[in-house]
């Protein structure tokens, strides 16, 4: 098996004195494509936010590369090589596309290909056309496309997508799988977080489950397409 990347166990976290995460925990290795799925509210976004070092967590073990990552604060953890593309998209809204682009840039680990500016408009031609214009100017699906790139402008070990197709449109949502698709291929690292069961079920390697801060089942594509009870259970609205 290839080597782990980020390894989260017993992780416990939550906000003002409020247990969100009781023991959560999971394990992605190099080049897969991991997913944490549950209804709203469940915990995926502060487990996440734990691992980022967006919320400080009260117990467990968070590692990323054999680094331990709690406490460290989170421009420190991005820099370790974990990109984040956070629920809401939070481009800057007053920056251009390409001010919002090179203010990432980054290839601290010597990347032999890495992200470029030309290399994420070849990914997303949409933002070519759009280079000079303020991320507030941007279409919904734009801005996720700009939050994306921004993200792999950073050349990341680990892409961290929280939501990444929530409230787009159809076709745009399309793009963004295709996109995620393409990055797979290419051997990058992903946790994916999204609410579109079947399209998961088809790009992701292996899938937990989360219900009310506790991780309920994990295992791989197959096995959670073979039991559609736990989708009921755990996925359903």
């Amino acid at each position: 098996m290839s080597p782990l990347l980020l390894h989260i166990q017993d992780l416990h976290a939550g906000y003002g004195g409020t247990p969100v995460l009781f023991g959560a925990f999971l394990a992605i290795h190099e080049g897969e494509v991991v997913s944490l799925m549950g209804r709203n509210g469940m915990g995926k976004t502060t487990t996440v936010r734990a691992a980022m070092g967006l919320v400080p967590p009260s117990g467990g073990i968070i590692r990323f590369a054999g680094r331990p990552l709690a406490g460290l604060p989170a421009h420190r953890i991005a820099a370790a090589g974990i990109g984040l593309v956070p629920e809401g998209r939070q481009i800057f809204p007053n920056l251009t596309v390409r001010e919002n682009l090179v203010a990432t840039m980054a290839n601290r680990h010597g990347v032999a290909e890495p992200w470029t500016l030309d290399r994420v408009l070849g990914l997303f031609p949409r933002l070519a056309d759009r280079l000079s214009h303020a991320g507030a100017q941007l279409s919904g699906g734009e801005q996720q496309m700009l939050a994306i790139g921004r993200a792999l402008m950073t050349n990341p070990r680990l892409l961290i997508l929280d939501e990444a197709t929530e409230g787009l449109a159809p076709l745009i949502r399309e793009e963004i799988w295709s996109c995620l698709a393409g990055l797979k291929a290419a051997g990058q690292a992903i946790l994916l977080i999204d609410k579109h069961v079947e399209r998961i079920l088809r790009l992701a390697d292996r899938h937990y489950i989360i219900e009310k801060g506790r991780i309920v089942w994990f295992g791989d594509a197959a096995a959670l397409a073979a039991e559609p009870d736990l989708r009921d259970r755990y996925l359903g609205v």
